[in-house]
């Protein structure tokens, strides 16, 4: 009689249990995604803040992707005297104000130190005429010089640069980075850079930065500058369990300086 009592009062205390647990493996399977989903979101805006300006495009190469040239650093060229940056005929030399190696009398990291190879960008609209994509506001830097009074000699392939920067700025691409994307194909995230202006030509390749995507639910979409704001990248990641069972969707907006 008292195993047969034990036996109900167990089953009842079953199905009272059954819900709490279920519900603390839920939450535990949807805290995971979560985070995977928060993670994946924030690479792609750390990525973004180093998007050369107005170089931002979505579904440009690969359809539900996103694209942009990652720049390594930037400077004031001088604008004029010895040196100096012109824009009424190709040149093949300019100073760099401040020493291109060091920030406030320390060394730069090696990635941030503009190199031969490296492409120097001068005002970029992402219009024609003054596109990176294209190639007609860039060149190639073929060496660097030995900072002197205060200035870092920069020798490019002759280019006759198309506008001047109003502030006198010019951006560095690296030569081994020259292209990021990120593309959700099938169920999983990649991030494709290629040594080139030339966009991948294929969406399946890179390194793998999510899987178990619902590629059918992320999205990425841009919305450039205005009067009012700054350009926003808006993300929609939606992140799946391995059974398919649990889903979660999660949005993150990138502001965005786009100011060349």
């Amino acid at each position: 009689m008292v195993i047969v009592l034990m036996g109900v009062i167990g089953g009842i205390m079953s199905v009272f249990m059954r819900g709490p647990i279920d519900a603390y493996f839920s939450s535990a399977r949807r805290a995971a995604l979560t985070d995977v989903a928060d993670t994946t979101v924030r690479r792609i805006a750390r990525d973004l803040r180093r998007a050369l300006p107005n170089s931002i495009r979505t579904n440009a190469t690969c359809a539900n992707s996103l694209e942009f040239i990652p720049t390594k650093t930037g400077g004031r060229y001088r604008v004029d005297g010895t040196n100096a940056l012109t824009f009424s005929a190709p040149v093949t030399t300019f100073n760099m104000l401040g020493d291109s190696a060091t920030f406030a009398g320390a060394a730069l990291p090696n990635d941030q130190i503009i190199a031969a190879g490296d492409l120097v960008v001068v005002y970029n609209l992402g219009i024609p005429g003054a596109d990176a994509y294209v190639g007609n506001n860039t060149s190639p830097v073929t060496s660097v010089g030995t900072v002197s009074a205060g200035e870092t000699p920069i020798n490019i392939t002759s280019r006759q640069f198309p506008l001047e920067s109003g502030s006198n700025r010019f951006h560095v691409v690296a030569a081994n980075e020259q292209i990021v994307t990120y593309v959700c194909n099938g169920s999983t995230l990649y991030r494709t850079a290629t040594a080139s202006m030339t966009a991948p030509t294929t969406c399946t390749a890179g390194s793998i930065i999510a899987t178990n995507v619902d590629c059918a639910g992320t999205s990425f979409a841009f919305s450039p500058t205005d009067l009012q704001r700054n350009a926003i990248v808006t993300m929609v990641l939606s992140i799946q369990d391995s059974t398919a069972t649990e889903t979660v969707n999660l949005q993150h907006e990138v502001h965005v300086d786009n100011t060349p």
